[in-house]
Formats: structure tokens, C-alpha cells, sequence
């Protein structure tokens, strides 16, 4: 199979198959290949090796990439909140960011509130669904997106990977800080601000917990790697870890991580969920698990009431 062909076939949204069917090594290619470690060409051949094998390319496809229609479990036109895309200053980072802001809609007074920060492709349909899950029980949520410098999430991820790798790491490190001193001063909050992010933005979520330990009451990082090791000294918590089995990237560096935590006395808590890919909450791909997930995002809303409250 040609590159161009198999490109079409990617391209296509289809239905995530069941992914008993896709052999393992095709999601850890595919980690590879989302996070830089694997180019395309590369990446394809190996698909198409498969396909040799037996294996359809399209159900191959349809179990590794997203497709977004399937990741709305609360419409944007859901009539229980508030949705707007706002901006916000942001002078050590690029200068102004903006992001979703997702509010209940009969709020009485103030409420917590949550920064949700997306994977390392901008902010897509994905993570404007999580920012409003968190407004459907009563917190305000804003999701900023990395790629506004650049206008925006371009509605493919690997565009969009694309374009989050060209800026500057720690301009983008700055623009989340500036987020949650927006989102932590706005005024229906109570100043108490939780953090979730996914992948990129799981690092980003220990990132913050490391760089304004004192703003951040509750960190939740979904399979995401730790701040720089200078900076983990500073970590206050509370944080609420997930990781999955299969994710040997982002495990090698929990140890050492969880020994630091413990050796400062940090109050966390960890889950490794069981026999499940990095990604496994995103619904929008094969890697989705309905019931880890689940168990896992109840974890993070109890973790945010109590932590919160």
C-alpha cells in the first residue's frame, strides 16, 4: 500500500472498532508516532505491515484516530450551562491566550474553579466536551488552547501537533500559568482552582502543581509526565494521578516521581488502571475504555468537591 493511499484511509472517520482486534504493538506505535518519537512514514509502513498480515487498514484507522463525533457527552447546546470563548492576558507567554469558558447556567453565587488542558494537539472537540462534563456538576471550567498564537486548534490533530511542537515550550508553559491566575481571579469563582489535563496536558497539571503550588488546590494529571526535577521540591499537592497499564512511556517516570511525593510528604493519591492504553479516557479513539474511564473521572469530580469544597 502507497503512502497516499494509506494517508486516504487515516484520513477517514470511521466507527473505533472493537480493539481486541488491533494488535498492541499498533497503539504503541501509534504513542510513538502522536508524541514525536516515530515519523509518519515510518509509522505507515508499520500499519501497512499489518495490513499484510490480515488486517484491514480502515479498521486500523478507525481504532487509533479520533473521530470527534463521538466524544459530545454534553451538547455545546446542552440548555443546563454556559458556553464562550474568551480571552486573557498572558505577558511572559504570548502575549494573550484564549480559551473555552463553560459555566453552569443557574449558578447561585460563586463556584470552584477547573482548568482543563488539552493533549499535545491544541483544543479539540475532546477537551471542550471535558470543560463542559465539569460545568454539567457545578464547576466553571476554561480550557485554553496552546495553538491561539497561531489561530487556533486547525480541526486535524496532526496539524495540529504540527503547529503545538513549532512554539516555544516555555512560552507555553507561561500562557497555562496566566490561565489559572485568570481563571483563579474570575469573578463567579471562590478562588479555589483544581487542575485536570490529558497526556501533555496531564505534565502541564504537574507542572503548575510545581510552579504556583500555593494557587493550585488539586491537581488531577491523566497519564502525564513530571515537572522538570529542579522544580519538584516546590510541589504542595493535593494531586490525584492516573496512569494505564500499557503506557510504558509515561510509567518509567512514576517512581522516581512517586518517591519524591512521598519523601516530601506530599498528599496524593494513585491509580494504574488495568490492561488500558495512554488515552484510554478519550472516547473519540479505540483506546477508549468505557469503564476505566468512568471509574476514573468519578475519582477526579469527588477529588475536586472534596478538595475544593
Amino acid at each position: 500500500m502507497s503512502e497516499s493511499e494509506s494517508n486516504k484511509a487515516i484520513d477517514q472517520y470511521n466507527t473505533p472498532m472493537n480493539t481486541q482486534e488491533v494488535p498492541q504493538e499498533a497503539f504503541d506505535w501509534y504513542d510513538e508516532y502522536a508524541h514525536g518519537l516515530m515519523d509518519r512514514r515510518t509509522f505507515l509502513a508499520k500499519l501497512s505491515g499489518l495490513v499484510a498480515l490480515g488486517f484491514s487498514m480502515n479498521m486500523l484507522s478507525a481504532s487509533l484516530f479520533p473521530n470527534y463525533a463521538l466524544a459530545e457527552q454534553v451538547s455545546f447546546n446542552d440548555d443546563e450551562i454556559v458556553a464562550e470563548y474568551t480571552v486573557f492576558p498572558a505577558p511572559k507567554g504570548h502575549g494573550e491566550g484564549r480559551g473555552y469558558l463553560v459555566k453552569p447556567r443557574k449558578l447561585k453565587g460563586k463556584a470552584p474553579v477547573v482548568l482543563v488542558i488539552h493533549e499535545n494537539r491544541g483544543l479539540n472537540p475532546y477537551i471542550e466536551d471535558v470543560a463542559r462534563r465539569l460545568a454539567k456538576v457545578g464547576f466553571i471550567a476554561f480550557a485554553p488552547d496552546a495553538l491561539y498564537p497561531l489561530g487556533g486548534y486547525p480541526g486535524n490533530d496532526d496539524e495540529g501537533r504540527t503547529m503545538q511542537k513549532s512554539l516555544d515550550k516555555a512560552k507555553i508553559e507561561q500562557d497555562f500559568i496566566a490561565a489559572s491566575v485568570f481563571l483563579k481571579a474570575h469573578p463567579l469563582s471562590t478562588g479555589k482552582l483544581g487542575a485536570v489535563g490529558f497526556c501533555f496536558g496531564g505534565y502541564i497539571v504537574n507542572m503548575l502543581a510545581a510552579t504556583i503550588p500555593d494557587a493550585l488546590q488539586a491537581g488531577v494529571p491523566f497519564y502525564g509526565t513530571p515537572a522538570a526535577p529542579a522544580l519538584r521540591k516546590n510541589i504542595k499537592g493535593p494531586l490525584l494521578l492516573h496512569f494505564a497499564e500499557f503506557d510504558e512511556r509515561v510509567n518509567a517516570t512514576w517512581p522516581d516521581y512517586e518517591a519524591l511525593l512521598v519523601a516530601q510528604k506530599i498528599d496524593y493519591s494513585a491509580y494504574i488502571y488495568p490492561k488500558v492504553n495512554h488515552g484510554f479516557h478519550n472516547d473519540s479513539t479505540g483506546r477508549y475504555d468505557a469503564t476505566n474511564a468512568d471509574l476514573a473521572w468519578q475519582r477526579s469530580i469527588d477529588f475536586f468537591k472534596e478538595k475544593l469544597s
